[in-house]
């Protein structure tokens, strides 16, 4: 994929597709795109994160560790972000990330992360939805894990 490319994947995921191409192509630029094999990891529960991934194609499995072993509890597609949590909030990634088909990510640095934050402040109201729909979401699993375990 060349970075003409990269940047009209960019232009096509809502988070970006206010953004002016050549600041996408700077992004594409300073960014590092790669491909993933089915079941590689992309990020590992626990540790601390110095990047984010935008996936330009593909699926991967979101999960957490629990008691009774790891369970999927998303998963992501073109077009989603991973990664961001712990770089935005300074902590152990919430959640493993693995490949699951075909994925092609490009990975961004944390600082290039801040920065792309602070120059455009709409990708941060952006990111802000979308975190608050994974708690929502969260929070709707939870009640009802916990309706079905009261019922059971």
């Amino acid at each position: 994929m060349s970075i003409s490319e990269e940047v009209e994947a960019l232009r096509q995921i809502p988070l970006f597709s206010k953004i002016d191409p050549a600041k996408l192509k700077l992004l594409a630029f300073t960014s590092e795109r790669i491909t993933f094999s089915d079941g590689d990891l992309v990020c590992r529960q626990g540790e601390m994160g110095q990047s984010a991934h935008i996936i330009l194609n593909g699926e991967a499995a979101v999960s957490i560790a629990t008691d009774k072993g790891e369970v999927v509890v998303a998963t992501v597609q073109k077009g989603d972000v991973v990664g961001e949590i712990a770089i935005l909030c300074d902590v152990p990634r919430t959640a493993t990330v693995t490949a699951a088909e075909g994925l092609v990510t490009l990975r961004i640095a944390k600082d290039l992360f801040f920065r792309l934050l602070n120059e455009f402040p709409e990708i941060a109201v952006e990111i802000m939805r979308e975190l608050a729909k994974r708690l929502d979401r969260t929070n709707t699993q939870l009640r009802e894990a916990l309706a079905e375990k009261s019922n059971g």
